[in-house]
């Protein structure tokens, strides 16, 4: 028993922690952040003010992981970040392709709690930020609500992954808040006062059918008049979640301070429109549904956004401009919301696309006015316009590992935030962020350390792509179709198509490529043909007399037309894509971007792939046959197709697909990295829509390693990542390093990015 007499106050209990970095925000810009410095070899403490990890993912709030992919909206092929957060996302999608939010709660945190240079603290606000002089951080003093414990966090680095930035703004930090005038940046899409200068928040509700009548009686602070809500004809009894990511309020108010007015005011919304739902008699199909679940706590856009050495802006985006110092990408819209979201009169979003990627430098993520403060999530250092694109999830996340990578390299030299924006650290910095799976547009790995470089590689055997057999669907050429095919320098090879025309018609064929290399916009038409069909089926043989003047994809686009049917192939292959000149209003997407006159963005037409289990290859032949799923491509830096597949790719009749490392002299490997093709062009949206598949078609399954005596040194069964690194038990001492698979299915073949070996 414990029995204490009066006395005239008491102190909380107190704990001082110390790490290399403390990392503040839970979200997955900071697990992501912590997870990758911890794996540097750093001690981190993560500071989260919720019950759960993941902020706007978590079951809390129940938004989807979105980036660069924008549910396959865009032209961004291959586009899904990497690294620690592409891990999450593949493994979310293997345990919970339902996209259940509970389930990815459970994901998340097991990645962090099994790292043991992460130290955990949940229901953990910061409160106070303690300093060694006016532009440095020593410490910060929070409170843990569950167990009436205050602390002191000690470290000489720290990270602001909190959204709202509550460690820039009590350290003093230079902030910004609002959008920016036309004239500032020059950014011509800058919004006007009319439209607002800030995003609203947003809740979410999730209904179930119990199978009988279920009556709702609206509380007392429900909105009376649904009408209120200029879009409230738009709500259904089927849409919930974030599908309704447009009941969205309080642009006008103070979006840190105002937050719980805000809330208030959103519960009113959707208490309001289930009460029009189930009680107006519109929706006689909602008479056996009741609401299962309404968010707590707001999903938060825009805050603060805090200076640091460059404010990324809307030029950067649309012109995809390349930086030195590029250390991440992002390739979500540009995408602005009215301020008075659901109550406005305007569509809940603008959105308006790049034609490609775009870098992010790193001169965003730190403040320029505290010494030892990183940033990372939606408060870097980019304008409001620029905003509307970098703030999503995906993009926050690929963000926060580039943090985490920088500090765990400050930490080991001793060194600023700062001190890493150029050479000789900054290529530190990016060829380390390379090494663990996160491309960066326009850099390659050179790593010298890597014995792969060093070896002769050879293979049992390599694609030479010559046909894609007609064993697929006859599908309606209902909307251009377009088939993405790898080309290297030099005349086009006769490419041969099977269709079917229900009438003597004529097809018209382009062949395009994209005025970047490495985007999949086909914006640039280097031929057109008129081709006569005759009724019945047609074997169409198409000759292009243009040169290709660099490695690139071309786009084989076959216009629509209602009355011929297209072969399609079942073959699957790394790096092989069709696309289709459709629509995805999700994104914004109708076909064509055509925006306003002089607000800075580019017109382009919009050729998506379809997910599976569609989205087949055509049937086609080509002579001659392309090789660009060479060997050699496992070390050449580039792990993912860019203007190329950039993969080795085994012939599809390849019993036991072999790649063989090759040295002069016997080497002593103890380090293995492998990277296998998950399917960066799926987005893997983490909650609400389900996935057809748990492990993605084209990820090898079943390898082992084997040395120069045919001893097994490693092997893996049932593998669904994209990476494998590991430490062998025992180092091995070999001339050969030999990687057999199988091929993960009957009509797909093996194939590998990547293969480096370490000492």
């Amino acid at each position: 028993m414990i029995k204490e007499e009066f006395t005239e106050n008491r102190r909380l209990k107190s704990e001082r922690l110390q790490a290399d970095l403390v990392v503040t925000g839970g979200g997955l810009s900071g697990t992501c952040c912590a997870i990758t410095a911890a794996r540097a070899g750093i001690k981190v403490l993560l500071v989260q003010d919720r019950p759960v990890l993941g902020g706007n993912s978590s079951s809390e709030v129940r938004l989807w992981v979105l980036g660069a992919t924008s549910h396959m909206g865009n032209n961004n092929r291959w586009a899904r970040e990497g690294g620690v957060i592409d891990e999450i996302l593949v493994e979310n999608t293997y345990r919970n392709p339902e996209g259940n939010p509970i389930i990815f709660d459970t994901v998340v945190l097991d990645k962090v709690v099994n790292e043991p240079n992460i130290t955990l603290l949940l229901n953990t606000a910061v409160i106070a930020v303690n300093k060694k002089d006016p532009d440095t951080i020593e410490s910060l003093t929070a409170f843990c609500s569950q167990n009436s414990t205050q602390y002191t966090l000690v470290a000489p680095l720290f990270c602001d992954a909190s959204g709202d930035g509550i460690v820039g703004f009590l350290s003093g930090a230079a902030f910004r808040m609002g959008a920016e005038s036309k004239e500032e940046f020059g950014e011509k899409f800058a919004p006007s006062a009319e439209y607002g200068e800030l995003l609203g928040h947003s809740l979410y509700f999730y209904s179930k059918d119990t199978g009988k009548p279920v009556k709702f009686i609206p509380p007392t602070y429900a909105l009376q008049d649904i009408t209120q809500i200029p879009r409230y004809k738009r709500f259904t009894a089927k849409e919930h979640g974030c599908q309704l990511w447009w009941i969205e309020y309080g642009g006008r108010l103070d979006t840190v301070h105002d937050t719980e007015k805000i809330k208030w005011e959103l519960w009113k919304v959707i208490y309001g429109v289930w009460n029009y739902i189930k009680n107006s008699g519109n929706f006689p199909e909602a008479e056996t549904l009741t609401l299962e679940w309404v968010g707590q706590i707001p999903g938060k856009r825009e805050s603060r956004r805090f200076e640091g050495d460059y404010i990324l802006k809307q030029q950067d985006i649309v012109e995809q401009r390349t930086h030195q110092d590029a250390i991440a990408f992002g390739g979500w819209s540009i995408d602005l919301h009215p301020a008075d979201g659901v109550f406005s009169e305007k569509p809940g979003c603008n959105q308006w696309h790049a034609k490609g990627l775009y870098q992010i430098p790193y001169r965003c993520l730190y403040s320029r006015t505290i010494k030892n403060l990183f940033l990372a999530g939606r408060i870097i250092s980019v304008s409001h316009v620029a905003f509307g694109s970098s703030r999503v999830m995906g993009t926050s996340a690929y963000i926060g590992q580039a943090v985490g990578m920088a500090a765990a390299i400050c930490q080991a030299k001793q060194l600023l935030p700062r001190d890493l924006s150029k050479a000789p650290h900054l290529y530190e910095l990016q060829n380390a962020l390379l090494k663990t799976g996160q491309h960066i547009p326009g850099l390659i790995l050179r790593d010298e350390k890597d014995l792969t470089r060093k070896a002769q590689i050879n293979t049992s055997s390599e694609l030479l792509l010559q046909e894609l057999p007609m064993d697929g669907p006859l599908l309606p050429l209902d909307a251009s179709a377009a088939q993405l095919i790898p080309l290297l320098p030099g005349n086009v090879p006769e490419l041969r198509i099977h269709a079917i025309a229900s009438q003597a018609t004529e097809l018209n064929v382009e062949l395009r490529i994209s005025s970047r290399v490495d985007n999949h916009t086909p914006d640039v038409t280097l031929e057109k043909q008129a081709i006569s069909l005759n009724a019945g089926l047609n074997c169409i043989p198409l000759h292009f007399t243009a040169q290709i003047e660099q490695p690139c994809y071309a786009f084989l686009c076959l216009m629509k037309n209602p009355n011929v049917s297209l072969h399609y192939s079942q073959k699957r292959v790394t790096g092989l894509l069709s696309v289709f000149n459709k629509t995805n209003p999700a994104v914004s997407n109708y076909g064509k971007q055509t925006p306003p006159e002089d607000i800075g963005i580019d017109e382009f037409e919009f050729w998506c792939p379809q997910r599976r289990p569609e989205g087949h290859n055509f049937a086609l032949k080509i002579n001659p046959g392309i090789r660009v799923f060479s060997a050699q491509n496992v070390s050449n830096g580039i792990a993912r197709p860019t203007s190329q597949p950039n993969t080795w790719v085994a012939d599809f009749h390849d019993p036991q697909p072999t790649l063989i490392l090759e040295w002069s002299s016997p080497q002593t490997i103890s380090k293995i990295d492998l990277t296998f093709d998950a399917d960066y062009d799926h987005p893997m949206e983490t909650v609400l829509m389900s996935h057809p598949e748990n492990r993605m078609p084209f990820c090898i399954r079943h390898y082992r390693l084997l040395n120069d005596t045919g001893q097994v040194v490693f092997e893996k069964e049932d593998n669904y990542q994209t990476r494998n690194s590991f430490t062998l038990d025992n180092p091995i001492t070999t001339k050969r390093l030999i990687f057999q698979a199988e091929a993960p299915g009957e009509h797909i073949p093996a194939a590998l990015f990547e293969i480096r070996c370490y000492s």
